[in-house]
């Protein structure tokens, strides 16, 4: 018996019967159907991806006739993941994963530090890690990088789901295996108006706060989630009257006189102002500090090893020197 290119032997290693990967659809429609589970919608998928309505419909209908499994169901109006969608979703970001240490590698091997560096960071962290991007892209200018923020508990489930490389906490979970980096640090303190009676007071008890109306940042924050455990630690309890999801909307109300407020000195470091004032709390700042943190058993892309190793020698002096050239850095200097 011959093989295309040449004799066969006994020993050799014949190919899979299995042709499975040739039904599995082109990364194209792997793509269309990762934003569809990730988006839930049709028309959102569309229009992430530039691609009209029809043309997300016809693919995502392909993909399941090539695997001749159902991948979506209808209930109601809304289209949900089969047991076998959500199987396929798994399993094509793992794919999408493979190719990205692949390019990596690739560009690593040609001389060229390229590829995707995947991030997701806590609201709060977005007021700095830019800055800490900046030099490293500088660095590697051939590398893209995607860029998420939201709350602590959607940085949660994208570390459940392996979406990221990197994700940046100030509390990580603790029921997850994973790696923590710690870098830079995170103290919280109260503000109020710069008018407030108690804004020139020094050694303020923080029981004596406990009247005034207070804004809180959303559950599944982690802002919130540290001023409830100090509450919890403490004893006290506060007043709490509006619940904001936005630090920017919480300094203008600040601002406005609607209340005090527990915030991140790194929300106020870049654009303090002079009608908001850092009240003399006794057991403030809270010192909290920002993790980076990714899966403990994931393969690291070249650039994300990369990337670790510059936050290690250089991440925490950038941070450092940013906070100290900030419009906060009186304050600052006194932590």
């Amino acid at each position: 018996m011959y093989c295309l290119f040449g004799k066969y032997h006994k020993n050799t290693m014949p190919l899979p019967h299995s042709r499975f990967h040739a039904r599995l659809g082109t990364f194209r429609q792997l793509e269309i159907f990762v934003k569809f589970a990730e988006t839930g919608s049709i028309s959102q998928t569309a229009q992430d991806l530039h691609l009209a309505q029809p043309s997300v419909s016809i693919q995502l209908k392909k993909l399941a006739d090539n695997l001749d499994v159902a991948l979506l169901e209808q209930v109601g109006r809304k289209l949900y993941l089969t047991d076998a969608g959500r199987e396929l979703y798994a399993s094509a970001l793992e794919i999408f994963d493979a190719v990205g240490r692949l390019e990596s590698r690739l560009g690593s091997l040609s001389g060229l530090q390229a590829g995707l560096l995947k991030l997701s960071v806590v609201t709060t962290a977005k007021y700095f890690f830019p800055h800490l991007l900046g030099p490293f892209c500088n660095m590697y200018p051939n590398i893209e990088v995607t860029f998420n923020i939201g709350n602590r508990g959607a940085m949660i489930q994208r570390l459940r789901d392996n979406k990221d490389d990197f994700y940046v906490f100030s509390h990580p979970p603790e029921d997850i295996d994973i790696e923590t980096l710690e870098f830079v640090n995170n103290p919280l303190v109260v503000v109020a108006p710069a008018n407030h009676p108690l804004a020139k007071k020094k050694n303020i008890k923080f029981s004596a706060l406990c009247e005034e109306p207070f804004i809180m940042r959303e559950p599944g924050s982690g802002t919130r989630h540290s001023v409830e455990k100090f509450l919890l630690d403490s004893g006290h309890s506060i007043n709490e009257k509006m619940t904001i999801e936005s630090n920017e909307a919480i300094k203008h109300s600040v601002m406005s006189g609607l209340g005090l407020s527990i915030l991140s000195v790194h929300t106020l470091a870049q654009e303090r102002s002079e009608d908001i004032a850092i009240l003399d709390v006794k057991g403030f700042p809270m010192q909290y500090h920002w993790y980076l943190v990714y899966l403990r058993n994931k393969q690291l892309s070249d650039i994300a090893k990369t990337f670790l190793n510059f936050l290690k020698s250089d991440g925490s002096e950038i941070a450092a020197e940013l906070l100290q050239n900030s419009t906060a850095k009186d304050y600052i200097k006194s932590l």
